[in-house]
């Protein structure tokens, strides 16, 4: 079934009504019909099992058949902190993380960062992220669409990491592939991980010292160097299947 977020001012004595571009998609590129099932999800984990009972160039109206808990989620919460890399490599980041369960994005200025962004065009880069998010998440069957955040500065992303339960950060001058085993079986069955990949060129010395001296655990990801838009996904990948239910 297709599915599609809503808010939950949407929802009202066992219906549901669909507005806005979502009309549009439903009606004219999907080509539903009265009659037609639904999932409609409200982005916090909560699925409604829905058909659709009328429609018009505005609205969608669904009657909703079953309520259910969504199953797609990870038990433990992964924030990606991710070195602002050139191009539009963030976008494919978001897009394929998102997919494999990443619970939210904070993009991180690091030394060796190329990109400059000023607060306008941060803003904007903010919507691009956040759309290719929920594009993504709808994509994948997610029960959330996980916020991606403005960037920030390195020391910013250490404050934020400072509440979440375990923090790991692969680093390709770290050696160990035993001792990054424990570490990675350490995190599964915490609430909350991050994880720190640098920008092209990676961290410098100094930023992986600053991070450990915060109780940031460094990992090899093996013999390999791998590119930054690699390097989360194929470490989320592992976490996925390590803490997968």
């Amino acid at each position: 079934m297709y599915r599609f977020y809503i808010n939950k001012e949407n929802i009202n004595d066992g219906g549901i009504s669909i507005t806005g571009t979502d009309v549009n998609h439903i009606k004219n590129v999907l080509r539903l019909e009265k009659g037609s099932w639904i999932i409609a999800c409200d982005g916090n984990g909560t699925d409604y099992i829905s058909r659709i009972i009328d429609m018009d160039s505005h609205h969608v109206s669904l009657n909703i058949e079953k309520i259910q808990e969504t199953d797609t989620e990870l038990s433990t919460k992964l924030v990606l902190f991710q070195g602002l890399p050139k191009g539009d490599k963030m976008e494919l980041i978001i897009q394929k993380t998102v997919e494999l369960g990443v619970y939210e994005i904070v993009p991180i200025l690091t030394k060796r960062c190329v990109v400059k962004l000023n607060e306008s065009k941060a803003l904007k880069k903010q919507e691009r992220w956040q759309a290719i998010a929920e594009a993504a998440a709808k994509q994948s069957g997610r029960g959330i669409i996980p916020k991606v955040n403005a960037p920030v500065i390195l020391e910013k992303a250490f404050d934020i990491a400072v509440s979440l339960e375990y923090n790991m950060i692969p680093y390709e001058l770290q050696d160990g592939i035993d001792e990054s085993r424990k570490i990675v079986a350490n995190a599964c069955g915490k609430k909350s991980v991050g994880i720190f990949i640098g920008p092209e060129g990676g961290f410098e010395k100094d930023e992986v010292a600053q991070a450990v001296n915060r109780g940031i655990k460094p990992v090899t990801l093996g013999k390999r160097i791998l590119r930054t838009e690699t390097a989360g996904m194929a470490f989320i990948s592992i976490l996925m299947f390590a803490m997968q239910d």
